[in-house]
Order: structure tokens, then C-alpha cells, then sequence
């Protein structure tokens, strides 16, 4: 069943499962990895007032290396699992009553945040960086963010090629676990989790992207085609569900 701790939310319309042990846990690494780094960047701070500053200069320059590294460890964990609300806490909203006879799974399969619809799946890639954001295709350019691109907040990356890779993270999964399905109809979406909506400029992306208080419009509108064979959704959620462990098996109970 896996080593799981999950907790599961029933709503009207959509059930949401999520592996709550693996978030503590992150959120556990999150915070010793900042609090590691202060101290080696202090650490290295303080070597300039000990002894000669030759002998001292390459364990200084460690010192402030490894601390710059862990601190980027612990944002990225923070911005994740110690930030409320959560990227899966604000998707949840977002999606509300929306998301009609859904199972939504946070943390649980190759890809962070995955809905199974009858239509099929629908990966979200949940992005919080802040700033002046733009797309165009598949490139991504991120301004108006000043230091902060060095030290407090992750760069946007390339969102576009994250989606690619989590929907291939999951195409794998389920060739590896649903092999008698040959065809599973599968989106992306790339959802910025941030209050603020008048800095992206989102409407170029090769994948459909924006802010997450549009998400219900958007979905309300969504063409996802029929519905799959029942004995194929009923596979692929069998899959999903025995990934997730008892909680899920509770939800048939």
C-alpha cells in the first residue's frame, strides 16, 4: 500500500487526496535546511574576525558556498510545504465545485498535482513566483524582481517544459501500472498561485496558463472530449488509488 500517511478532504463535487506525511516532512527539511544555512553564512561572516584572513579565506568562501546553497534548498521546500496556503490548498480553491466527480492527488504520483475526470487527467503545474511574468510559446522571461532572483525567491524557470515532463513523468506511470489502457487523454495546465494577476502576461503560452482565480472560468468552459471507456477510467483510478494507499481505499468504504 505504500508508506503513506494521507488524509483526504470530501467535497460536494471532487475528492481530494494528498500524502500529508510527505509534506510534514518536507516542510521538516524545509525549515533545518534555512535554519543550516543561516548558520553557515554567519559562520563564514565570523571567520573574518579569526585569525590570519589568508589562512581563513577558503573556509570562509565554503562557508558562505554551502549556506547560499542551503538557503535556496530550504526556499525551495518553503515556498512548497511551509508557505500557507499550499499550491495544493490554493488549486483546491480554485477548483471548488468545479471539478464535477474528480479525484484530485497532491503529492502522491510522479507529478505533484494530478484530477482524474472521467475525461481523463488534467496535470497542474502550480507556479508562485512573483514579478512581471511573460510568455511567449514555450519562452518564458521573468522581470521587476530585482536581488530578489539571487536570494529569497526562485526563478520562474520554464514552465512549459515542466509541464512536458510531468506529463511524461505520468504517461510512464501508467504504461508501467495501467498497460491493458492504450489511450489516456491527458492536459496540462500551468496555475500561478500568487494574490497579484496584473503583472502575467500569459496569453501566448503553448500551454493553457493563468492565474489561479481564473481557473473555475476556464474550466468551465474546457472541452476535455468524451468520457473514457468506464472499464479504462476505472483501471486508471484503481492505479491512482492503490499509489495512494488505504486513504484512498477508505473513500469506497
Amino acid at each position: 500500500m505504500g508508506d503513506f500517511s494521507i488524509i483526504y478532504l470530501q467535497h460536494i463535487d471532487m475528492v481530494v487526496i494528498r500524502d500529508d506525511k510527505k509534506i510534514a516532512r518536507l516542510r521538516i527539511l524545509g525549515q533545518v535546511a534555512s535554519l543550516l544555512g543561516m548558520a553557515a553564512l554567519i559562520g563564514g561572516m565570523v571567520l573574518i574576525f579569526i585569525g590570519d584572513p589568508q589562512n581563513v579565506f577558503y573556509f570562509q568562501m565554503a562557508a558562505l558556498l554551502v549556506g547560499w546553497i542551503l538557503s535556496q534548498v530550504g526556499i525551495y521546500f518553503a515556498q512548497r510545504y511551509v508557505r500557507r496556503p499550499r499550491p495544493d490548498e490554493v488549486l483546491d480553491e480554485a477548483l471548488g465545485k468545479i471539478a464535477k466527480n474528480g479525484r484530485f492527488y497532491h503529492y502522491i504520483l510522479p507529478a505533484p498535482h494530478v484530477l482524474l475526470l472521467p475525461t481523463g487527467l488534467i496535470v497542474f503545474i502550480a507556479k508562485y513566483q512573483g514579478g512581471k511574468i511573460t510568455v511567449n510559446g514555450d519562452e518564458w522571461k521573468q522581470s521587476g524582481i530585482g536581488m530578489r532572483r539571487f536570494f529569497g525567491q526562485e526563478g520562474i524557470g520554464n514552465p512549459t517544459k515542466d509541464a512536458e515532463h510531468n506529463i511524461g513523468a505520468v504517461v510512464h506511470f501508467l504504461k508501467k501500472n495501467v498497460p491493458e489502457v492504450e489511450e489516456v487523454p491527458i492536459a496540462a495546465l500551468i496555475v500561478f498561485t500568487t494574490m497579484g494577476v496584473k503583472d502575467l502576461d500569459l496569453k501566448r503560452s503553448t500551454i493553457p496558463a493563468m492565474h489561479y482565480a481564473k481557473v473555475k472560468g476556464y474550466l468551465k468552459q474546457y472541452k476535455g472530449g468524451p468520457d473514457m471507456p468506464v472499464a479504462d477510467y476505472e483501471a486508471i483510478r484503481n492505479a491512482l488509488d492503490k499509489k495512494a494507499g488505504n486513504a484512498a481505499m477508505e473513500l469506497e468504504d
